[in-house]
């Protein structure tokens, strides 16, 4: 593909990811459901989350392609490199996991992922342009333009890494909660003693 052809795709998907993630960042607050958006609201999501991810590989790939019309040559290799090892570790896994897990999940019992309290606040076109377009951008990216993955090791431990750190949002909140049941146990003790309360 010419390299102006995908600066046009590449600034296109980015300006497209850029408006999605702006969009469903800016529902109206009172119209959210309650339940859905507790505790860390929607970036705790893995969509959400995926939609800025795509938009700063898109942005890195749009670089990249001006770099290389403008034959600022040296710069372009690194940008290149952070374009494939983004993209190899991050971008198309993300994508294609959010895209598999949400739709497997939905069609067993929607209410798991997203449910129907979110029809009247989020648009169709909105729900799809999370969940459905990431995996044919993802695949359209792989057809443009050969990436150079780096080696299974190096790729699959940055990819463990990057998911230990969003797993890390979970522990931490279970590690407040669990605070939470001890001081609750501390309070019933200093007020109540030692009592043997039958079960």
């Amino acid at each position: 593909m010419e390299i102006s052809t995908l600066a046009t795709y590449h600034c296109l998907a980015f300006v497209w990811y850029f408006f999605v993630a702006y969009s469903i960042t800016h529902i109206k607050t009172e119209e959210r459901p309650s339940e859905v958006f507790l505790y860390g609201g929607q970036w705790k999501y893995l969509t959400v989350l995926n939609l800025v991810l795509q938009a700063v590989f898109y942005g890195v790939s749009f670089l990249a392609d001006v770099l290389r019309l403008i034959k600022k040559l040296r710069c372009a290799k690194c940008i290149i490199s952070s374009r494939d090892l983004l993209f190899s570790v991050l971008a198309f896994p993300v994508s294609t996991f959010v895209c598999i897990s949400f739709w497997t999940l939905y069609t067993y019992n929607r209410e798991l992922v997203y449910p129907k309290s979110l029809d009247g606040v989020i648009p169709l076109w909105l729900n799809h342009a999370m969940h459905t377009a990431v995996l044919p951008f993802a695949l359209l990216e792989i057809l443009a333009l050969p990436h150079r993955y780096p080696a299974k090791k190096k790729g699959l431990i940055l990819l463990g890494f990057v998911a230990f750190l969003y797993i890390t949002f979970f522990a931490g909140s279970l590690a407040i909660i669990i605070s939470f049941y001890n001081f609750g146990e501390f309070l019933n003790r200093m007020i109540w003693g030692q009592s043997k309360f039958s079960s």
